[in-house]
């Protein structure tokens, strides 16, 4: 039977704190003396607890810390953008080892209840008008993230392709250097939409309306718009964004942020 993990499973690996350490900023210094700053990788190691089961922040093991001291750095890590470095860092350790695969790029969304509401949200249409949140990611050929956006359950998928297109994090290839596809579901079937796409470089493969469930039958075809979908299957295993408790939009980001950097550090090798 497994075990249920605790606490002291969700530790940050000595490996993956030498890679992100320096990206750290500097503690600003206490007006007064007090108690001794908590260690910046334990308090990591809550945030990611937090991020990974989905609790409560009032409800974090005390072997991170206080709650409210794990928020108030949480908060301050926010605000200096250390957890989108954390993710261009893994973008550049993956690129190195793997490479990015530029050539076939998906783009998705994906709508999740947000019962808090706040910015970002708006009725959910599949969800009798409940409030919701919806995020939007482009990913390279082998479902790594490159972007993520949020907006409103209510906002159609076509509405967010140049918001998600301009928040890539990494710098993108030329299309002079060779051909960029990008991939896309029958949701984005607009001529404004193709012609937008091909405005930024890439051929468009969308799926026009009746021909989703066609079979393929070309020789060597090869499926390519399902690895966005896994990517978003892989940030709903981190339950904090199963469902959005953030009310502000900027906590939420920080959170997909952070399942963004962990996902690619992942996938370069870092955790074996």
């Amino acid at each position: 039977m497994a075990t249920r993990k605790n606490g002291y499973d969700y530790k940050i690996s000595d490996e993956f704190w030498t890679k992100i350490k320096p990206l750290f900023p500097f503690p600003k210094p206490k007006k007064k003396p007090g108690r001794p700053r908590k260690d910046d990788k334990r308090i990591l190691s809550g945030i990611f607890y937090l991020l990974r089961t989905g609790c409560q922040w009032k409800a974090l093991p005390r072997f991170y810390g206080a709650p409210s001291t794990v928020h108030d750095r949480f908060q301050e890590w926010r605000r200096s953008g250390l957890f989108e470095q954390m993710w261009k860092a893994g973008l550049l350790e993956y690129d190195n080892k793997n490479g990015l695969e530029w050539e076939w790029q998906a783009i998705d969304g994906v709508m999740t209840k947000a019962p808090l509401g706040g910015a970002g949200t708006g009725a959910n249409p599949t969800d009798r008008g409940k409030k919701g949140t919806k995020r939007s990611i482009l990913t390279d050929g082998k479902g790594i993230p490159l972007s993520v956006i949020v907006d409103g359950a209510n906002r159609h998928d076509k509405k967010l392709v140049k918001e998600t297109l301009d928040a890539i994090i990494f710098e993108r290839p030329s299309p002079d250097d060779g051909i960029q596809n990008i991939c896309m579901d029958k949701g984005y079937d607009f001529p404004d939409i193709r012609e937008l796409v091909k405005e930024y470089g890439y051929t468009a493969h969308i799926k026009s309306r009746g021909e989703e469930n066609i079979r393929i039958e070309i020789p060597d075809f090869r499926a390519r718009r399902w690895v966005v979908e896994r990517t978003h299957s892989w940030i709903n295993r981190f339950r904090r964004l199963l469902i959005r408790w953030e009310k502000k939009i900027e906590n939420y980001l920080a959170m997909l942020h952070l399942a963004c950097a962990w996902i690619t550090f992942r996938a370069a090798g870092l955790f074996g």
